[in-house]
């Protein structure tokens, strides 16, 4: 599995200048769906406030096992039955949390590949059917694709082309392809990745459609911590979120 980890330092306060000693380091463990708007929402944070915060990156099932054997961070973002499992088990406080948003399904293509119709379900099918491999992970997302391959009466049709991953190893074989590959992943994930070679054929038709919410809940104590989470409820961060495709 990817496993991503980012620090963002700085120095300076909204209000003025902070002193160094005042800084201090939070960690977020956050599902890797709701990445591209997190980033820039960490950003804006530390230039307001002159706190710094390292990001953790997984899917949520792999959140939910580290933070379960024991792992310390200050925020986890994750879905709510997530959280709810780890506030039930004491890993994390029970208080405090707020939405972040959701995150729709897309059809991922590398850039510069016919862009396949996938528009209504119909369509979605013969897409599927025509690509020589679909592709998807093993992550809350990719168990949603699997269900709904098995609804629309496909898996066993492309049981040997399909291909799954963890997490966004996913995004090297797709964007590596040779032939028609598609792969299924958060919206958000896809235009994140633009940069990489990644192309967005379109989101799953609605009837189909499939939204992951997440939210963040303080899993500490820390000041710091839940200054965080509520800047994540302002109209700042939710339009940082929304122009990143988490909805």
């Amino acid at each position: 599995m990817l496993k991503r980890v980012l620090v963002l330092a700085g120095f300076a306060a909204l209000m003025g200048a902070i002193s160094p000693a005042r800084a201090t380091q939070i960690t977020v463990m956050s599902g890797a769906a709701v990445e591209a708007g997190l980033v820039i929402a960490v950003e804006a944070f530390r230039q307001q406030t002159g706190d710094n915060v390292q990001i953790v990156f997984a899917t949520t099932p792999e959140i939910s096992r580290r933070v379960g054997a024991g792992e310390t961070p200050d925020v986890v973002i994750a879905t709510p039955a997530a959280l709810d499992d780890l506030v039930k088990s004491g890993k994390i406080e029970g208080t405090g949390r707020v939405p972040v948003g959701r995150v729709g399904i897309g059809v991922a293509i590398r850039e510069g590949a016919p862009k396949p119709d996938v528009s209504t379900t119909d369509a979605l099918k013969r897409a599927v059917l025509d690509a020589d491999s679909v592709i998807y992970n093993r992550a809350s997302s990719g168990l949603f694709v699997e269900s709904l391959l098995q609804r629309l009466g496909l898996a066993e049709q492309i049981q040997g082309k399909t291909k799954r991953y963890a997490g966004t190893d996913m995004i090297e074989p797709l964007i590596k392809g040779k032939g028609n590959e598609i792969g299924f992943m958060p919206v958000a994930e896809i235009l994140h990745f633009r940069n990489r070679g990644l192309q967005l054929a379109g989101p799953l038709p609605e009837d189909v459609q499939n939204y992951t919410s997440y939210a963040a809940q303080p899993a500490s104590k820390s000041a710091v911590a839940m200054a965080f989470v509520r800047f994540l409820e302002t109209p700042e961060s939710k339009g940082i979120f929304a122009a990143a495709g988490i909805e």
